[in-house]
């Protein structure tokens, strides 16, 4: 039998948690932090807006590293990370959220399923 689900509550904004609760955002984009170094398949997240009691939990499917989030984008497919804007605009987005400080620390792809 194996061991109870971790579970990690990470803040979202409101137009990302939106897309996880609709179950159209199937890939969440986080920094390589050393708190998520060792997330993994089978963990559960849970999202909450910042500032706010609203949570939505998802379970990890995969973790995936990339060097960078060009390498990301490029790899998992924009319409998977946020299907409302293209390629550029989210990479200009991801940026706006990850400074070159924080990018370097290495890119994380987590695979998302809605929890039942």
């Amino acid at each position: 039998m194996s061991s109870t689900a971790r579970v990690r509550e990470l803040n979202l904004y409101r137009e990302y948690f939106d897309l996880v609760a609709a179950g159209a955002k199937t890939i969440e984009v986080r920094v390589r932090y050393p708190h998520l170094a060792d997330l993994a398949a089978g963990d559960v997240i849970r999202f909450r807006i910042k500032g706010t009691d609203e949570t939505c939990e998802v379970k990890a499917q995969r973790v995936t590293e990339y060097a960078d989030f060009e390498a990301l984008l490029d790899g998992e497919g924009p319409s998977h990370i946020n299907p409302t804007a293209t390629r550029d605009e989210q990479l200009a987005n991801i940026r706006v959220i990850y400074p070159p400080e924080k990018e370097a620390l290495g890119a994380l792809a987590i695979e998302i399923r809605l929890r039942d």
